[in-house]
């Protein structure tokens, strides 16, 4: 649980494991304890009697509610990850068949046959997440370099959830053409690309050009991932809520990657598309509107719309409103012009369009769900981005398409109405 988790046959080679730790703020000093590695690994050796210091924080205030997050990230180490050999390395013999001379022996059969990458290296359960900073979560174009907790984050999901290895690599490249030509050559070292955190519509144009140039998946979680999550949320809300896919109307709010990516997920499960209506900072979209418009928006304008129109003349009888936005997007207008029993997915990060108890209060008929872990009905790309790299690694897929995108969605919420193991509920 969840579904496609399987972490047993792991490659050989390094194993992508999060920051060691004792407990909460405590460093470990002296090695950890022996551990049984996966695949064909027998065990994790570490370098003995290191005693790693308390790094110091910035000043910052004792009652600031970002304060734990800061320690979290800083204790007992800084970082989210470290690297640690899955091959005993305690002997000559070891270091001679790690490295020189033993080393060439991989070396000369890969050269010989490719495909036994696979077999002598790590590179069929890697993954790269790979960022240039400029769409990051809802903070916006804040840089490469800020990005990287969010690259870490991802990466340690990846390993906790499906045993895949993942690294980050933030990308000092805001110009979408210089950053196809650093990514386009890294496929050797990696089973698959996660793109994540790139502006739009430069996320558009180099996913597209990067699945054309590279010879593994290339996927971008912050469109797919999120649109096979909020498909599968939907799929359960119509199901509570008694309504039908194809005649209800849909308001999406957010018309980059996530918001376009969902509403064309939704329309191939069965919404029409003259019942779908996506929204931008200039309101809704249609054919022909003077600003603000790229190809990617036109693909979505809704023909049944001729001039300007806002969020909340649009919301008037709508039975479903997503957001992927920004915080406080959905005002008290917008949600009384909702039709009854309405569907409400504020998935802006880290503050929602909407909080659930001010939603609730406003609508106390909705179902609603944000995508943060502290709230109920969670809409995260965490269900969704570990298991499909899973399974497609797993297969040595070279695309992820549209049927794979699809079956995630219908696996993911058909699991919602499964039992909750045990280790779940302990986890909440």
């Amino acid at each position: 649980w969840p579904f496609w988790l399987k972490c047993s046959g792991q490659s050989a080679g390094v194993l992508v494991s999060p920051s060691l730790s004792t407990g909460r703020g405590s460093p470990r000093r002296g090695p950890p304890p022996r551990r049984r590695a996966m695949g064909t690994c027998e065990s994790v050796h570490t370098t003995p009697d290191v005693v790693v210091s308390e790094p110091q924080l910035p000043n910052q205030a004792p009652c600031s509610a970002t304060a734990p997050a800061l320690v979290y990230h800083a204790m007992p180490v800084p970082g989210k990850f470290a690297i640690a050999p899955t091959k005993a390395m305690a002997t000559q013999k070891d270091l001679a068949l790690a490295y020189s001379p033993g080393v060439a022996e991989p070396c000369l059969a890969i050269r010989d046959a490719p495909d036994t990458a696979y077999t002598y290296t790590n590179k069929g359960n890697m993954v790269a997440c790979v960022s240039n900073g400029t769409a990051v979560l809802g903070l916006g174009n804040i840089g490469a370099l800020a990005s990287k907790p969010v690259m870490e984050g991802k990466s340690v999901l990846f390993k906790k959830f499906a045993g895949v290895n993942c690294i980050d690599l933030c990308v000092d490249c805001p110009d979408k053409d210089e950053f196809i030509e650093v990514v386009r050559h890294l496929a050797p070292s990696f089973g698959g690309i996660n793109l994540e955190d790139i502006k739009g519509p430069d996320c558009f144009y180099i996913e597209d050009r990067l699945k054309e140039l590279m010879p593994i998946p290339v996927f971008h979680d912050d469109q797919h991932g999120t649109a096979i999550v909020c498909l599968a949320g939907l799929i359960n809300a119509l199901k509570i809520s008694n309504k039908d896919i194809s005649n209800i109307k849909i308001v999406c709010n957010g018309a980059g990657a996530a918001g376009i990516a969902c509403m064309k997920l939704i329309q191939v499960y069965g919404a029409k598309k003259e019942n779908c209506y996506i929204c931008d900072t200039h309101g809704v979209i249609y054919p022909g509107r003077p600003t603000g418009m790229n190809d990617f928006k036109a693909s979505l304008a809704n023909e049944t719309v001729t001039k300007d129109m806002t969020l909340e003349e649009v919301c008037a009888g709508a039975d479903v409103l997503i957001g992927v936005s920004a915080a406080g997007a959905f005002t008290e207008a917008c949600l009384t012009a909702l039709a009854p029993d309405p569907v409400i997915f504020a998935m802006a990060n880290p503050e929602p369009e909407v909080r659930p108890d001010a939603a609730k209060a406003i609508r106390p008929d909705c179902i609603i769900a944000t995508g943060r872990s502290d709230f109920p009905n969670q809409i995260n790309n965490v269900m969704c981005f570990p298991f499909l790299f899973r399974a497609t690694l797993d297969c040595r897929a070279t695309q992820i398409n549209e049927d794979m995108k699809m079956a995630a969605a219908m696996a993911l919420a058909g699991l919602a109405e499964k039992p909750v193991p045990d280790e779940v509920k302990r986890a909440f």
